[in-house]
């Protein structure tokens, strides 16, 4: 029995980052060889065994063999060579073994890659699961800083799967799951610009492909087209330090544009309402979490609103704020926030531009939460007179902190 430690914990440590887990292949084991010494399994498709003192993963070496459709049409054989699994990965850079010596086992040519920062596959079979695109997709938006590209000949590979039609098998969750490791890179733009690249962005996320290519007006978007805004602003977000569910909640804030009458862009009417429909859509695809549901919806139906804070009075800021629930739910009301002004910034040469309709926002929301029905309920009123005398005080509150009239 010999244990070589492979895939992403190789990679990384080559590239100076600090693993996140590390993987390792048993060559000349049985299954029960790995129960006997207190291994326990916990694969279900192919033998995956967990470390009895250190939990870490071990899987039998083990070759693949193209069996059905999508990402789990595959047989297994075990009881290969370490070259035989290393053959059935994904990229050259994830197909590195390291043995007890520290010996570097590189038969696909991983280690000329990662020096020259090239995402390039192992072998023809690649094009047998659907689900390397997407994988090649997050490798290069993980790895854009250090300067890292799809090589043109597997580019030209993940052309071919999207082209045929595999790709409408992948289980929903698996996409989504790629898709949030995606946007929790440094360069989540880069994955969207690959998937459109190769064709595949139009099978998964269709919502997302048919923006490029709608213009908007010039006077507030210099850049024009929304698929170009798109990516300015999850650049933006990366800048502006947002999690993964605000930087989805962005990715989906403009789906209505595509949506409007196109003889009438590069005006966009009522494109708030038609683009919950969408989202509301692509989430229940994807099965998205409720909570990253809710702040999509909430920054699609009100971001514009958003936009406008500037111009409103007292009142309407105090009736926006009733309208998104900012005061039962403060934290989904600064992310949402955080999430305009990702927006706001990602426009062609005004990224430096200062958002100030959210600090004017966060003022009216801290007022009016100090505002509680202790005054109402002293006075004896019940019920919606409650409601009706808070959103009173709220306003004249807000008015006094703004130095405004509050009509």
């Amino acid at each position: 029995m010999k244990t070589y430690l492979v895939g992403g914990a190789v990679r990384d440590r080559l590239l100076g980052l600090e693993p996140s887990e590390r993987d390792w292949v048993v060559v000349g084991a049985t299954e029960q060889q790995m129960l006997d010494v207190g291994f326990r399994r916990v694969g279900h498709d192919f033998p995956v065994f967990l470390h009895p003192r250190t939990g870490e993963q071990y899987a039998l070496a083990r070759r693949e063999r193209k069996s059905g459709h999508g990402h789990t049409g595959f047989s297994i054989e075990t009881g290969v060579s370490l070259e035989d699994d290393l053959q059935r990965r994904d990229l050259t850079i994830n197909a590195i073994a390291e043995d007890e010596d520290g010996t570097l086992i590189d038969p696909s040519g991983g280690l000329e890659d990662l020096r020259h920062g090239l995402l390039r596959h192992v072998s023809a079979a690649f094009v047998e699961d659907p689900l390397r695109v997407l994988r090649v997709a997050r490798f290069a938006a993980r790895f854009a800083a250090r300067g890292f590209r799809v090589a043109p000949e597997t580019l030209s590979l993940m052309r071919e799967i999207s082209a045929g039609g595999e790709l409408s098998l992948l289980a929903p969750e698996r996409v989504f799951a790629e898709l949030r490791l995606a946007l929790e890179t440094t360069h989540p733009e880069v994955f969207i610009e690959v998937l459109r690249g190769c064709g595949a962005l139009g099978a998964l996320l269709p919502e997302i492909e048919r923006l490029f290519g709608v213009p908007q007006p010039a006077r507030h978007h210099p850049e024009i087209d929304t698929g170009v805004h798109l990516l300015l602003s999850l650049r933006m977000a990366v800048e502006l330090g947002l999690d993964a569910s605000e930087r989805f909640a962005l990715l989906l804030h403009d789906l209505g544009k595509a949506l409007t009458d196109p003889a009438k862009w590069p005006s966009h009417v009522g494109h708030e309402q038609l683009g919950c429909t969408a989202v509301r859509e692509l989430c229940a695809r994807l099965r998205a979490p409720a909570r990253w549901r809710e702040l999509a919806l909430l920054v699609c139906e009100h971001h514009t609103r958003c936009h406008r804070a500037l111009e409103m009075r007292p009142a309407t800021l105090v009736r926006m704020l009733d309208d998104i629930d900012a005061w039962r739910q403060p934290e989904r009301f600064a992310a949402f926030l955080r999430v305009c002004e990702a927006d706001a910034r990602g426009r062609a040469g005004l990224q430096q531009q200062a958002y100030a309709q959210a600090e004017r926002l966060r003022t009216a929301h801290r007022v009016g939460t100090a505002v509680t029905a202790a005054d109402a309920l002293a006075r004896g009123l019940q019920g919606a007179a409650i409601g009706a005398e808070m959103h009173r005080l709220r306003c004249v509150a807000v008015a006094a902190a703004l130095g405004e009239d509050d009509a």
